[in-house]
């Protein structure tokens, strides 16, 4: 028996995403070049500490979030996920777990109320967290929760509420990693390149040109899926629950998800419901 290998959707082999952090006003100029590419990220909201609307911030200042409205009106209905990023962005891990349960339920509370939408994602604020921190997200019905931990690799992730990606956009792999990803293709196991940071990072070390000039490598291309961690998180998930046979001779599939995979050096697609004979 030859190996199963999970495809992402179309058949294709690798996927790109990333998650930037804070609600800033950096994340509209992020936002324009993202959306240029075809690139989708994940944004990390604290929504208790909005900016009050009509602040303004004294000359200099680098880190500018957003106000209450400016986020609603920046990220809904733009294609890019909103997620948890704690209500007041404390190190999670020094609180008492029940004020750890109140950071998490509350902003995802407020989130789900700004954008009328389900919020399962989070990072980690300053990237810290706990085995207890852990068990608060499981219980707060978090799906993911991403790390600042970089592996410089693409493997699929395996342990999602420790979610590592494969670098911050100042890393200094990162064009060796980006060249690699865009030039060459995995014969076995899918590939997922995880990008993270902060847009105010790219006004402050003024290097909007690294974000611009990745995206161009990276994006619109017809080999790659462009998704938010959600909706990577989703499709891995329902890639599992497919059910084959002993002799993986039949293969059902009880997701919503059309899902695929390769095996036996034949590609497969199947469609939610359809049980499938393979070769």
């Amino acid at each position: 028996m030859n190996s199963i290998f999970m495809r992402f959707p179309g058949g294709r082999a690798k996927a790109l995403t990333l998650s930037y952090d804070d609600g800033v006003e950096q994340d509209r100029k992020l936002i324009s070049i993202l959306n240029e590419y075809g690139i989708k990220c994940t944004f990390n909201i604290n929504s208790g500490i909005f900016t009050p609307d009509g602040t303004s911030f004294p000359e200099g200042q680098i880190h500018r979030r957003l106000s209450e409205k400016e986020v609603v009106s920046l990220y809904k209905n733009s294609g890019h996920e909103v997620a948890v990023h704690s209500l007041t962005h404390p190190f999670l891990e020094q609180l008492p777990t029940y004020m750890v349960a109140n950071e998490i339920l509350e902003d995802r509370k407020n989130l789900e109320r700004l954008f009328g939408t389900i919020v399962r994602g989070m990072a980690y604020p300053f990237g810290t967290y706990s085995d207890e921190v852990v068990e608060v997200l499981k219980a707060s019905g978090i799906a993911y929760s991403r790390t600042v931990e970089a592996t410089e690799e693409f493997r699929i992730p395996t342990d999602w509420l420790r979610l590592p990606s494969t670098c911050h956009h100042n890393h200094p792999a990162l064009s060796m990693l980006t060249d690699k990803f865009v030039t060459q293709a995995p014969s076995r196991a899918p590939w997922l390149f995880y990008l993270w940071g902060h847009s105010y990072e790219f006004e402050a070390d003024n290097n909007w040109n690294l974000i611009s000039e990745f995206s161009e490598k990276v994006g619109r291309k017809d080999d790659i899926w462009y998704a938010t961690n959600i909706e990577i998180y989703d499709y891995i998930q329902s890639y599992h629950r497919l059910l084959f046979s002993v002799d993986a001779s039949i293969v059902y599939n009880p997701t919503v998800f059309t899902i695929y995979f390769d095996y036996n050096n034949h590609s497969y697609e199947v469609k939610p419901g359809q049980t499938l004979t393979l070769i």
